[in-house]
């Protein structure tokens, strides 16, 4: 169920659980999600999801007692940890984020075993990855599905606790300012003054950049879902 916008789209948030995926997925569902089954990447990382309206949640992990899979994932830690925002032209995503200065690596092809009207089918992905990232402390990527309907299938959409779709997703960073124009930058969109900070209105969610003189480096704070009813709250990772 994706969702066409003038404007770059958020695609999924990654929840990273590293190789305790089966230990904590029930902690998800005692919640009221509705998850995917476990499929396991052409690049060794293994995940389920909630899926949502045209967006999504990855656990995300790899089998455990195994190395960790993904190079780019081996030293991410537990719980919300990385924005994925949407491409539909993954070569002309390649090119304006090296236009702009952006260390970024060649379009790569991902794909999963996936079930879809009770087969087995191929999901697959293309993704946009950074080779530096632009944003110290969170993680980010773009994808393009190329199987969409391998995702947004309805039965996954029907959660008992009624979540619907992600609202915004809170950051927290020093130099609110920076990182919220960095952002910005990467998704082709102009970061705003809010109240407590910045916004980035993206074509289906908001990203919220507040200020956090205590904070390190740049985090990704809280992913706040909204209900069929329109009531909002944080996600609980459990971790």
């Amino acid at each position: 169920m994706l969702h066409s916008a003038d404007r770059t789209e958020f695609d999924h948030a990654v929840v990273m659980v590293r190789d305790r995926l089966d230990e904590v997925a029930p902690h998800f569902e005692r919640q009221g999600f509705h998850l995917s089954d476990k499929a396991v990447h052409n690049l060794g990382s293994c995940n389920r999801l909630v899926v949502l309206d045209s967006t999504y949640i990855e656990l995300l992990g790899w089998p455990p007692g195994a190395p960790p899979a993904r190079k780019e994932i081996a030293d991410s830690p537990f719980g919300l940890e990385a924005l994925v925002f949407r491409t539909h032209d993954a070569e002309g995503t390649y090119r304006r984020l090296g236009d702009a200065g952006f260390a970024v690596n060649p379009v790569q092809e991902l794909t999963r075993a996936a079930q879809l009207d009770g087969r087995e089918v191929q999901a697959r992905f293309h993704t946009v990855r950074f080779s530096r990232q632009p944003v110290p402390g969170i993680r980010m990527y773009f994808c393009r599905h190329l199987t969409p309907e391998c995702i947004w299938a309805p039965a996954l959409m029907a959660h008992p606790n009624g979540a619907q779709r992600i609202h915004r997703i809170e950051v927290r960073a020093a130099d609110a300012r920076a990182v919220a124009q960095q952002l910005g930058a990467v998704a082709d969109i102009v970061a705003e003054p809010a109240e407590d900070g910045w916004r980035l209105s993206l074509g289906n969610l908001q990203l919220h950049v507040a200020p956090d003189a205590g904070a390190v480096q740049p985090a990704l704070s809280a992913l706040v879902l909204e209900n069929r009813d329109g009531a909002h709250y944080a996600l609980d990772t459990g971790l």
